[in-house]
Parts: C-alpha cells; sequence; structure tokens
C-alpha cells in the first residue's frame, strides 16, 4: 500500500491552512531547529501562546505537525482505529537502519501480525525469566564503579544496557563474539540526525559518512545472521529474547534480524538515559536515596519501580510520539486533513500541574499513593495500539539496575544544582552524564 501523502508545502492549500490549530509563522528551518535542539523549552512556549493545541511546520516539505498536550485530546489519538492514525509511516526515515520489518515501520496488519509474534517473549512470565539475568550483569558492572571519584553514570547505564541488550536479548554469550561486537553495536546505536538523513535521501547512503555507518552495519547483520542460524532448531532450553522468539514464532531470518536491531535502537539509549537520570535525582536527594536504598534492602520491587517511573515522568526521555492521519479526522476540536502529523507531547503532559501536584518536585511516591496518576497522564511509552512493546521489559531492567547500585552504594552528587537537559537524536539526555560520586554502603 502506497504511503500517505505528507500534508505539507505541496499539498496544503491556503484555505484547508486556516483551518488548523494556530502556531508560529517562522520559517520552517527556525521551526526544525528549535524542535530537533530545543523542544523541551520551544514546545512550552508555543503552548503558552498558542493554547493546548499548536500548529508547527518541520521538514521535510514544510509538513504540518499538530501538537496536543491535553491527556484527553491524546487518549484520542491512542484510542483512534490504528488504520486511521499510522505510526510507521511517520517512522519511515528509519528504515535504511532498522530494516523494512521492523514493528517500528509497520503499520495495519502488518503491524498487529508481528506484534502478535513478538509478544511471547514480553509477557510477564517471560520478564520475570529475564529478571535474573539482568540483575547478575548489573550486579557485576556496579561492582567496577569508581568509588569516591565523580563519574559520569550515563555512560556506565549506556555500556551495562548494551550488554543485557547482548546477552539478555541478543543471547550472545561467546567472548570472543561479545568483543567483536560490543564496538560494532556502539557504533550502530549513536546513530546521528545526519545519518537519519539518508532516509529521507537515499542518494546520500551512497557517500561517506552514510556508506561507512553501513559497512558497520553490514557487519553486524552478518553476526546476527550467524547467530539466528546457530540457534534454529538448537535452543538447548535457552532463556534470552531471541531464543524465546524462534521458539514461539515463524520467522524469516530478515524479520528477526529487524527486530533485533529495533530492540538495540529502541532499548538501549532509551534506558540507559531513563536511569541517568534516576541516578542524577537520588545522588542530589538524600531522603530519597535512603527510601531507594530501603526498598533495595527490602527487595520492594513496586518501591523501586515508582523512583523509575517519577524519574521517566520529569525527565521523558522521548518527549513525543507521532501519528499521521490517513483520512479526514476531528482531533482534539479541529477537522484535520489527510496527511497531517500529530505529535502528542508526552513531555508536557508529565510536566502539568493539573495532573502532577507539583510538577517540578521529584516525588516517587506519587505512583505509591491511593490517589496516584490518572490513567493517560504517564506516557513515557505512548499508548493505544503502538504502546512501546518494550515497556515491561525497560521498568524491569530499571528496577533491577536500581536494587543492584542502592544496595551497594551512597551517592552524592558534586553539583548539586539540576542538569538540564540535551537533545540527542530522539531523546533527551543530561547534558554533562550525569556525574556521580559513590561511596560503600
Amino acid at each position: 500500500m502506497a504511503p500517505t501523502p505528507l500534508l505539507g508545502s505541496r499539498t496544503l492549500d491556503r484555505q484547508t491552512a486556516r483551518t488548523l490549530p494556530p502556531g508560529p509563522r517562522w520559517p520552517t528551518l527556525a521551526q526544525t531547529v528549535l524542535f530537533a535542539s530545543h523542544r523541551r523549552t520551544f514546545f512550552p512556549r508555543m503552548r503558552a501562546k498558542y493554547g493546548d493545541v499548536f500548529t508547527i511546520r518541520l521538514v521535510p516539505s514544510s509538513r504540518v505537525c499538530v501538537v496536543l498536550s491535553r491527556p484527553d485530546h491524546i487518549r484520542e489519538v491512542f484510542g483512534s482505529p490504528p488504520a486511521v492514525m499510522h505510526a510507521g509511516e511517520g517512522n519511515m526515515v528509519l528504515e535504511p537502519i532498522m530494516g523494512s520489518h521492523s514493528l517500528l515501520l509497520l503499520d495495519d496488519e502488518d503491524h498487529v501480525r508481528m506484534r502478535r509474534q513478538l509478544m511471547p517473549a514480553f509477557s510477564g512470565q517471560a520478564l520475570r525469566g529475564y529478571a535474573g539475568m539482568v540483575h547478575e550483569l548489573a550486579r557485576a558492572d556496579v561492582a567496577k564503579w569508581p568509588v569516591g571519584t565523580p563519574f559520569k553514570v550515563h555512560e556506565r547505564m549506556r555500556n551495562l544496557t548494551l550488554e543485557i541488550i547482548l546477552q539478555v536479548i541478543f543471547g550472545v554469550t561467546d567472548t570472543d563474539r561479545l568483543n567483536m561486537l560490543r564496538p560494532l553495536l556502539d557504533k550502530i546505536v549513536s546513530v546521528s540526525p545526519v545519518i537519519m538523513l539518508g532516509g529521507f535521501y537515499p542518494a546520500l547512503l551512497r557517500i561517506r559518512p552514510w556508506r561507512t555507518y553501513l559497512t558497520t552495519q553490514r557487519q553486524v547483520d552478518e553476526i546476527l545472521y550467524d547467530e539466528i542460524a546457530r540457534r534454529r532448531g538448537n535452543l538447548g532450553g535457552r532463556n534470552d529474547v531471541l531464543s524465546r522468539l524462534l521458539a514461539a514464532g515463524n520467522w524469516t531470518d530478515e524479520e528477526l534480524r529487524d527486530q533485533l536491531v529495533t530492540l538495540l535502537l529502541a532499548g538501549h539509549e532509551t534506558t540507559a538515559t531513563a536511569l541517568a537520570w534516576t541516578f542524577h535525582e537520588l545522588a542530589r536527594r538524600p531522603e530519597e536515596l535512603a527510601f531507594g536504598q530501603r526498598a533495595a534492602d527490602a527487595d520492594a520491587d513496586d518501591e523501586l519501580e515508582a523512583i523509575v517511573k517519577e524519574a521517566m515522568r520529569l525527565h521523558p526521555v522521548v518527549y513525543q510520539v507521532g501519528r499521521r492521519l490517513t483520512e479526514t479526522a476531528d482531533v482534539a476540536g479541529y477537522r484535520l486533513p489527510r496527511g497531517t502529523t500529530i505529535m502528542a507531547a508526552i513531555g508536557l503532559v508529565h510536566r502539568d500541574g493539573e495532573h502532577f501536584p507539583m510538577p517540578m518536585d521529584f516525588r516517587p511516591q506519587r505512583f505509591l499513593s491511593d490517589d496516584p496518576p490518572a490513567p493517560g497522564t504517564w506516557i513515557p511509552f505512548g499508548g493505544g495500539a503502538r504502546r512501546c512493546i518494550g515497556a515491561g521489559f525497560s521498568l524491569m531492567e530499571g528496577t533491577e539496575i536500581l536494587r543492584a547500585a542502592l544496595a551497594a552504594y551512597n551517592f552524592q552528587a558534586p553539583d548539586p544544582k539540576p542538569e538540564p537537559a540535551q537533545a540527542k537524536n530522539v531523546t533527551l539526555v543530561p547534558r554533562r552524564g550525569s556525574v556521580v560520586r559513590v561511596t560503600p554502603r
């Protein structure tokens, strides 16, 4: 099926433009730069000036993006038929990296089929099976942290979450193969916005640095295809994600490769960054640190998870998620035409005092009270039929890493001031790497 044409400079007429929500009239390039690099401040300013629903224009083709900031409006989007609100079409820029079978790029029946095949590997029972593996990897890594010397915990989290992907998701345990994959995967997950432009302009893929990136990708693919071939028919009671997928579904090698790369790119930087923000907040708040240490000592999973959830609320790693309208539809009180890009602004919802009293405070207990946040107000993993399939894995991973670190160390912040966020690709990371100092308990 042909993709839905973007509503933009080539398809938007003046009469339709007058019916869109209000928004800035600045040049498209200026709005794109602000969105790409400063969305954490750009979106709140646009909301303050234009209201809960506003329109921005982004490259390519000066595409029309309608931004939503109210949970009831966002629920309209998440609850709409997936055939009307396509998410995969909005991610096509990632196809050269993730592959055409990636769950993030599929829509309609293809998405339903692929998601159904992935589900057994991310069920509650499966997550409990991974938890012990994650905890052992976390304990081994935590034991190597420098004591008494400030270090960037974001770098540590990136290395640890990559190791978890290698061993728990890919199921690679051979030392030589691990040593070969680590530097290659580090290059893959460090994909820059410049490399992503290759998805919009395929001709770029023939020259550097795009050609260099694709060469690294082919080296990774060769190893992954070999790992898949070795695993077929010889699972041997293995408990990793790849083995569970092979046991539960009917996959081609290409489909498996694309899902593994998707899990790598979607689950690495996001989880590492969420944990970096978590440790940043705990290191600056002795009372919350003590709360977390008590939870770690008591194996209180709900309390450890609440700490991770609150960090994800206060510091949304992904600030917005998008959909593309495949037909004209009523959304947030507006009649929006086919091809409109709709953005659900996670960051605006998470810092709205109407939904989260004292929204700038770090208060994990808000997720443990008798009056927890209302449904649809905590949405770091999106929602509806496109909710991130790895959400449960990410929260389990965060809980186990937090348990291992808080059982071992006290945390201090060399600089007690809040660390600013910086845009890195689609994520918002701590600008200085979340510097902390640890001492043994």
